[in-house]
Formats: structure tokens, sequence, C-alpha cells
């Protein structure tokens, strides 16, 4: 199997834990506790993505070369705010002209679709930009 076929399952089971802690946290925030749906968003997107970081770095990313923590939480960071970005943007598209009724199931559905997409982003830039051996 290749290195980035490896990469690739083991960051799709980190990601998936970490989609885990976004949708709970998703839910408590926005069915539950009735916040924002984008504030709900953005809540659940500061722990998952910190939850994203640490298992990806001890299980994905291991052999990555060690770097100064500040920069790359940092890098880790910044590549997901522009991934909470296309999660909004993708969020605000399916609800305000597929899903016009914006019920709770239906913000869950597009919330599950806006995580698949943002998935792709953070694993393709972790692995070619953040953690990249060449680097």
């Amino acid at each position: 199997m290749s290195e980035f076929l490896r990469k690739f399952g083991s960051y799709f089971i980190v990601g998936g834990l970490a989609t885990i802690v976004e949708w709970i946290f998703y839910y408590l925030f926005d069915p539950i506790l009735h916040l924002n749906t984008y504030l709900a968003v953005a809540l659940a997107f500061i722990f998952s993505t910190f939850a994203n970081w640490y298992a990806g770095r001890k299980l994905t990313f291991k052999n990555a070369p060690k770097q100064n923590l500040s920069k790359e939480l940092s890098a880790i960071y910044t590549v997901s705010i522009i991934g909470l970005c296309l999660n909004w943007l993708i969020m605000y598209l399916l609800l305000n002209f597929i899903f016009a009724e914006q019920t709770d199931e239906q913000k869950m559905i597009s919330k599950i679709i806006a995580t698949g997409v943002v998935f792709f982003w953070n694993f393709l830039i972790r692995d070619k930009i953040i953690y990249n051996k060449k680097r």
C-alpha cells in the first residue's frame, strides 16, 4: 500500500473521530441550546480542530518532521479556518437554496455534506503542505 493511501486511511479514522466531536458539539449548541446555527458551527469547529490536530499528529502524521508547536497549531488553525469558511458557505448555500425550510434535520444533512467536503480540504493541505517532509 502506498504511503499516501496509508495516511489517507489513517486520516479518515482521525477525521471520523474529529467529525464525531464536531457533530456532538454542533448538536449540543444548535438543536439543544438553540444557539445561532453558524455560531454553533464555529464553536464545534474549535473543539473538533483540536481533536483532529492531536489525533492526526499522533496517528497519521507521526513520522512528519517535528515542528515548533505554536507554528504547527497556527498552521492547522489557519487551514481549518479556511475549512470553516467553506463549511459555512456550503451550509449557507444548502440551507438557502436547497433546504428552504431549515428544519433541524435539513441543518444536520447540510452539516454532514459540508463536513465531507472540508475533510478532503483538510487532509490534502496537511499532507501536501503542513506535514510535507520536503518542506
